[in-house]
């Protein structure tokens, strides 16, 4: 288990950590909600909480997507990390329904609702003081190992921030004399967490779908592909995302008069341009036509 989840890594280190601090975080929203009758705090607990189960959900698939392809997985395991991208949407939506029903639920019985105390305020600046950090240390991390996965966890740490953010404003306003405050706070809280999870499980679904990259890259693409020396048209560029990996498939056209082996030397040489030109690129396949 130590292996697996090793701190060596820098991916598994800062995973760790931030499950560390978010277990923490959600035992104090939650002790400190109850005791200063926060409804908005007590949400902002729960998504905290799902925050730790995202994040062991993240290291999981980035110990999958980095294993080595094997004979029944020819072309490796990235796509691991979209599968797990996609668990973590659908946690998240499940957490954002909960807390939504649970407030909509509380509204309708008419039920008086408490005023928070100022406890709940300091505990909510504390939140997004620590969620903050956590986003832009996990962001950092995930930009330059280009993982889809540890992107998604840094933007669950920025909605827990800015669901902070709607609470310490929710229950601003129930103290200052408008009781519904803290329970419509808990509710864009909500809404928050759904488009964050709909994102989310958009992006990890264009990773398992064969989709193409975005066409500014293509375009760059072709510029380098036409820039290699022999090619003198590209008469097809097909891109498709394999989890956080790029397969490239392009058919370029040159002298119909080079002997077998110069047509082959130049297909390499824009196989090898493409490869060191992106680095996200696993595979570029070079198909070459003769130009007439």
């Amino acid at each position: 288990m130590n292996k697996f989840f090793s701190r060596k890594d820098p991916a598994m280190r800062i995973s760790i950590d931030t499950m560390l601090g978010n277990l923490l975080l959600s035992l104090g929203k939650a002790a400190v909600g109850f005791a200063a009758h926060s409804g908005a705090l007590i949400s902002d607990a729960v998504h905290s909480a799902s925050d730790v189960g995202s994040t062991l959900i993240v290291m999981i698939g980035l110990r999958m997507s980095g294993k080595e392809a094997d004979p029944d997985h020819p072309y490796g395991h990235e796509r691991f990390e979209c599968v797990c991208s996609g668990l973590l949407a659908m946690l998240l939506m499940l957490t954002g329904l909960a807390i939504g029903k649970g407030v909509v639920e509380q509204l309708m019985s008419g039920a008086a609702i408490p005023m928070p105390g100022v406890l709940a305020l300091v505990m909510a600046v504390v939140s997004i003081i620590a969620k903050e950090i956590m986003y832009r240390c996990t962001i950092r991390v995930a930009k330059q190992l280009n993982s889809q996965s540890l992107k998604a966890d840094a933007w669950h740490h920025r909605s827990d921030a800015l669901s902070s953010i709607g609470s310490f404003a929710g229950i601003l306003g129930a103290r200052l004399g408008f009781p519904q405050a803290d329970a419509i706070a808990s509710i864009i809280i909500c809404l928050f967490i759904l488009k964050v999870a709909y994102d989310i499980l958009r992006d990890s679904l264009r990773g398992m779908v064969d989709s193409a990259c975005d066409e500014e890259t293509s375009k760059k693409m072709a510029d380098v592909i036409s820039a290699v020396d022999g090619v003198k048209r590209i008469d097809l560029l097909n891109t498709r995302l394999f989890g956080t990996r790029i397969y490239v498939d392009v058919e370029i056209a040159a002298d119909s008069t080079l002997t077998l082996q110069q047509a082959h030397r130049i297909a390499e040489n824009v196989h090898d341009a493409v490869e060191q030109a992106f680095g996200d690129v696993k595979h570029c396949m070079v198909h070459v036509n003769p130009l007439d």
